[in-house]
């Protein structure tokens, strides 16, 4: 494991009084910047000349707009900062190419995410939320509780980031990290659609994921919406009582209403929900759970993700690698896409279900 300094070259340090914090610019739309120059008696198009700064050259300060006039970037330097976040500590994979990052609010939480890189594909899992709510039992996360929705700017700030502290073009995003994404639905969708837009990161439609362990209203919503980003669901059981073991939230949603709106999404776009289902030993693995996945989503459009439990140092455990190669045997005859994710940075605490803020920022 190797830790990696990292060099904060901006000049507005985070202060902890919110009535003191200057106005982060990353993650406003441009409605919101062009409200922002109006207030400024600016012209409209400066609105668009930040965003350009801000999504496709990802500046880190006002000095670098070259075409901003220095009485206005005085102005700006009054008012606003570039940065929500601030990257405090990396900590690299020992064994493969991924990178955990750990970040400072202005408000002084931290949150995180992770890097990973597999040949010619490199994916940033960003968190949505400070902690999470949902309380998944096998989740490292759950143990903070809930703290907080992130904003908009400080979603899409973990991607800026993390490309330009890594040098390293992002091509893939998948909301997969601390908190629940469907939870904060209106800042997610937002900031899914400022790394999509065509005049800033502009990264495809189809290499952003979704992921929300299965709020069936904002399922429906999203496909009321006709978003095209990817959708991943959180499965984890295959019966209302297994799935009712780890994730209390299939109380108030259940597996039947859960499956209803699996197939309304199938039935309102050109592609296929991926459902994620953990591994667990003693819990999840068994043989007859993989045939009841298999009664439950044959003939459904779907893709399946089985992933070996990552430990935590609780009461699950990773099975072992005969039980895992059974429970895929019998998923051999699933009319619908199998694969088995083998989590990167296990060793830093960066895969699956491992994210919590342990470290500190000094």
């Amino acid at each position: 494991m190797s830790c990696l300094p990292i060099r904060d070259n901006r000049n507005s340090p985070p202060v902890t009084d919110p009535k003191d914090q200057k106005i982060a610019l990353m993650g406003m739309t441009l409605e919101q910047l062009t409200s922002q120059m109006n207030e400024l008696n600016e012209p409209t198009f400066r609105a668009n000349q930040l965003f350009g700064w801000l999504y496709r050259s990802c500046v880190d300060t006002f000095s670098e707009m070259r075409n901003i006039p220095n009485n206005l970037k005085q102005k700006f330097e009054k008012k606003f900062i570039v940065h929500p976040l601030e990257v405090v500590h990396v900590t690299g994979s020992s064994s493969e190419p991924t990178q955990k990052f750990l970040f400072k609010l202005q408000t002084g939480e931290m949150v995180e995410s992770v890097l990973m890189r597999d040949g010619d594909r490199t994916t940033i899992c960003v968190s949505s939320q400070i902690g999470c709510a949902v309380d998944c039992d096998f989740c490292a996360t759950a143990s903070m509780g809930f703290q907080k929705n992130l904003s908009v700017g400080e979603i899409v700030d973990q991607f800026i980031l993390v490309s330009k502290a890594s040098l390293t073009r992002i091509t893939n995003v998948v909301f997969m990290g601390m908190g629940e994404p469907f939870l904060n639905y209106d800042r997610v969708i937002t900031a899914a659609d400022l790394m999509n837009h065509q005049d800033g990161i502009k990264l495809g439609a189809q290499r952003i994921t979704i992921s929300t362990v299965g709020i069936v209203p904002k399922i429906k919503r999203y496909v009321e919406e006709k978003h095209r980003y990817k959708l991943a669901i959180s499965l984890n059981g295959s019966s209302q009582v297994s799935r009712l073991k780890t994730m209390p939230i299939a109380k108030k949603y259940p597996l039947d209403k859960l499956l209803e709106s699996i197939d309304y999404f199938s039935s309102r776009s050109r592609h296929p929900v991926t459902l994620e289902y953990v591994l667990m030993a003693g819990v999840t693995d068994a043989k007859e759970d993989a045939h009841k996945l298999l009664d439950m989503l044959n003939g459904r459009r779907c893709k399946l993700n089985v992933i070996p439990y990552n430990e935590i140092g609780g009461k699950y455990s990773h099975p072992s690698d005969e039980r895992i190669e059974t429970f895929i045997n019998v998923l051999e005859k699933a009319h619908f896409p199998v694969t088995v994710r083998r989590s990167k940075g296990t060793d830093i605490s960066a895969g699956c279900g491992q994210l919590a803020v342990m470290e500190s920022a000094a």
